[in-house]
C-alpha cells in the first residue's frame, strides 16, 4: 500500500529517532519488531534473540510484523514502520538460505520509496537490546540496500542530518513523489 511507508537501515542509524518525530507530527508508527521482541524476551526466560537463536528470532519478527500490518488497515493516512516484515523476511533468507522474501514482498507492498539509514558511526551505540556491533549494522545496511531495490523498491538514503530536517526530507520526498 502507498500509504505504508518503510524506515529501514543501518542499527543505530536514527531510524526510531526519526520515527518518534514522526509520530510526533501527527503520523501513525509502528516501532520496530525486533526491538519489541528482544524486550519481551529479555523480560522473561526467552530465547529468540538476536545473538542467540537468530532464526527463532527472525520467525518472531515475521510473526509480529504480520500482525503490525493487520492492525495498521484501521490507522488512517500514512502509517510509516520501522523496519518490520521485509527486513526480517530479507534477514530470514540471508540466514537460513532458504527463498522466502520474495513470497512476502509479492503478497505485501508498501510505498514505492523505502528509506533507509545509511551507517553513522558518530550515534551508533551498543545498548542491552542492541548487543551487535558496528562492523555487523553495516552488513545488516548493505544487505537491505541490496534486497529493496532487488524487489522494484527505489530506495532513499536518508542524509545525516537533524531529525526535525530528517523528517522533513522524508515528507518532501513522499510529496514529490506524488503523481
Amino acid at each position: 500500500m502507498d500509504r505504508f511507508v518503510i524506515i529501514s537501515g543501518c542499527s543505530g542509524g536514527g531510524k526510531s529517532t526519526l520515527l518518534e518525530e514522526l509520530g510526533r507530527r501527527g503520523f501513525s508508527v509502528i516501532e520496530e519488531p525486533g526491538r519489541r521482541i528482544v524486550a519481551a524476551e529479555l523480560a522473561g526466560d526467552g530465547t529468540a534473540l538476536p545473538w542467540g537463536d537468530i532464526e527463532a528470532f527472525l520467525h518472531k519478527a515475521i510473526e509480529l510484523a504480520l500482525a503490525d500490518l493487520a492492525r495498521a488497515q484501521a490507522l488512517p493516512g500514512r502509517v510509516f514502520f520501522d523496519r518490520g516484515l521485509l527486513d526480517a523476511a530479507s534477514g530470514l533468507e540471508e540466514i537460513s538460505g532458504k527463498p522466502v522474501l520474495r513470497a512476502y514482498a509479492e503478497k505485501w507492498r508498501f510505498n514505492p520509496i523505502v528509506f533507509l539509514t545509511p551507517p553513522w558511526p558518530e550515534i551508533y551505540r551498543q545498548d542491552e537490546e542492541r548487543q551487535h556491533g558496528l562492523q555487523a549494522a553495516i552488513g545488516e545496511y548493505e544487505r537491505l540496500l541490496r534486497d529493496y531495490p532487488a524487489l522494484g523498491y527505489q530506495v532513499v538514503e536518508l542524509p545525516k542530518i537533524s531529525v526535525a530536517e530528517r523528517a522533513d526530507f522524508v515528507l518532501a520526498a513522499l510529496a514529490r513523489d506524488r503523481p
